[in-house]
């Protein structure tokens, strides 16, 4: 099979039928270029920037009080009303302490929180948070 149409995406073989469909046998994802890194700087609730289709936010050290939550906006060009944004925790946070979830999409933003699921720890950790935007126009 020739690959005539570029997806803008990373893959080990593709099918595309027409316009309609993609089908992968391995993996589907972002190349290294599309994918970012960022650290928020003072605070928890401190918002960050980062301009790529996918990415990891590492979040500021800042304690959080057990069943709280905290929101903060991802500025990002490639975001639309339209979008999909997943979120989840990666590896590293205390297991089974934490929830993260999308509150609401902008044009060019989305405001995410993250819970501190423990009845009454404080934690004090650089929460990472993984995030792969699924553009819908």
């Amino acid at each position: 099979m020739s690959y005539q149409k570029p997806i803008g995406v990373a893959f080990e073989d593709q099918n595309i039928i027409g316009g309609d469909r993609v089908y992968v046998d391995s993996e589907l994802g972002y190349t290294a270029a599309a994918q970012g890194t960022v650290t928020q700087a003072t605070s928890k609730s401190t918002a960050v920037t980062l301009n790529k289709s996918a990415g990891r936010i590492t979040m500021n050290g800042a304690a959080l009080a057990g069943s709280t939550n905290v929101s903060f906006t991802l500025n990002n060009t490639y975001i639309s009303t339209n979008d999909i944004l997943m979120v989840q925790l990666s590896t590293g946070n205390t297991a089974n302490s934490y929830q993260v979830w999308v509150d609401s999409l902008a044009s060019g933003s989305a405001v995410i929180v993250l819970r501190n699921t423990t009845a009454s720890t404080s934690l004090s950790e650089s929460v990472v948070i993984n995030f792969a935007l699924i553009h819908c126009v």
